[in-house]
């Protein structure tokens, strides 16, 4: 499906983005594995190469945009162009009411999961333009088009994620760039495994989602590696939950 394709998968150190990128590498692709985690992302690749697939690590820091754009020069140097790009490098931050919440905790998640996703896609889209085209997929959340109470910064950022998306998806449509986003609810991650200490939290979590259980990495990963292939070719500019029913609660 993604047979000799290039992509860049950014927070692929665990959790969803290790999940993506090993269902990339399994559909064919060719995979840059980024992640501020040097020994996950490592991890990351030996599993990719152990599976039989191609993976190199580049270490980025979104929030800095010369590390994006250094990944996308180190992509091309090693790969020579660039398909396909998943900004899922994220942060989930603190939990405090509006009025209480730290400054420093409120820029930190703007910058990692707002900002970071449009210093990203600035050099993958100049790179996938000079390719003649790609596909870029954004991790947004649930907390994409709902609120949360206590995390105020999580859910400004994901809902900056879908409008940034659906206004580049209309600028580049035309240029063979597709760009979506995909809403996530709560997936049994490495974040999600530090409540399993608090069974009653837990339990409270998997009241929220009607299908009766947290979501698993290879679920988001199925789709966004489907949104990323030429199966989806008339998908762009779209938003696509994946939430046990969450938002139809």
């Amino acid at each position: 499906m993604l047979n000799d394709k290039v992509a860049i998968v950014t927070g692929a150190a665990s959790g969803i983005g290790r999940a993506i990128a090993l269902s990339y590498a399994g559909a064919g692709a060719r995979v840059v594995v980024s992640d501020t985690d040097t020994a996950g992302g490592e991890e990351t690749v030996a599993l990719v190469r152990r599976a039989g697939g191609d993976a190199i690590f580049a270490a980025a820091d979104v929030s800095v945009p010369g590390d994006c754009s250094g990944l996308v020069e180190r992509t091309v140097g090693a790969y020579g162009r660039l398909d396909i790009a998943c900004n899922n490098a994220g942060i989930g931050g603190e939990l405090a009411p509006t009025a209480d919440y730290p400054l420093d905790a409120w820029n930190r998640v703007i910058a990692v999961n707002l900002s970071g996703v449009f210093h990203c896609m600035r050099s993958q889209i100049r790179a996938m333009l000079k390719g003649g085209g790609g596909a870029i997929v954004n991790m947004a959340s649930i907390l994409g088009t709902v609120g949360f109470a206590n995390a105020p910064a999580y859910t400004a950022a994901k809902h900056g994620v879908l409008g940034l998306t659906k206004a580049a998806a209309q600028e580049y449509a035309a240029q063979g760039i597709r760009i979506n986003a995909v809403g996530p609810a709560f997936i049994h991650t490495p974040m999600i495994e530090r409540l399993e200490s608090d069974p009653a939290a837990l339990a409270a979590l998997v009241a929220m989602h009607p299908i009766g259980r947290l979501g698993r990495p290879e679920e988001v990963a199925a789709l966004v590696t489907w949104l990323s292939s030429p199966a989806a070719s008339f998908a762009t500019g779209a938003y696509y939950p994946i939430d046990g029913g969450y938002l139809a609660r």
